[in-house]
């Protein structure tokens, strides 16, 4: 924090996501509430709160995060293969998130314009090749999860 205000730039922001999943807490990984409250405690202890998003293909511990925490930014996950509607995803979360972030292939103007309408953001992920980058942005995408952030460079 101080580098970055020393150098006037704006301070980063911490997209940080819960792997877990029913068939293995308790096995690989505390439960959702458990494994949400180890990770709050590091997030308050930085002092990051409002510089962090949350982000889960497991809606249990997006919902316990929104219920105890409501101050911390949210994104659900959607795989490629989840060809429930936008408005299903929604309440099945059973609240309105900060993010919708499905994987790219899923994107397209009209979703983009849907989650706009109810002031929800769009991130899709994995995005790794320079033309459909370009293509999600243009679609009006609010940004992109990449393993190459070089490639915004080009």
């Amino acid at each position: 924090k101080q580098y970055m205000m020393t150098a006037k730039r704006p301070f980063p922001y911490f997209n940080i996501e819960t792997k877990c999943m029913p068939l293995t807490h308790a096995v690989y990984h505390p439960g959702p509430e458990e494994f949400t409250e180890l990770l709050m405690a590091v997030i308050k202890e930085r002092n990051i709160e409002q510089y962090t998003i949350i982000q889960s293909f497991d809606f249990r511990s997006l919902q316990y995060l929104h219920k105890k925490y409501p101050a911390i930014k949210t994104a659900m996950l959607i795989e490629d293969f989840d060809k429930r509607t936008l408005e299903e995803q929604l309440a099945a979360l059973d609240f309105i998130p900060s993010v919708y972030s499905p994987h790219y292939s899923l994107v397209n103007k009209e979703l983009i314009q849907k989650c706009h309408l109810q002031n929800i953001k769009v991130i899709p992920w994995t995005v790794n090749d320079k033309t459909m980058i370009d293509e999600l942005t243009a679609m009006g995408a609010d940004g992109i999860i990449t393993d190459y952030p070089d490639l915004f460079n080009q």
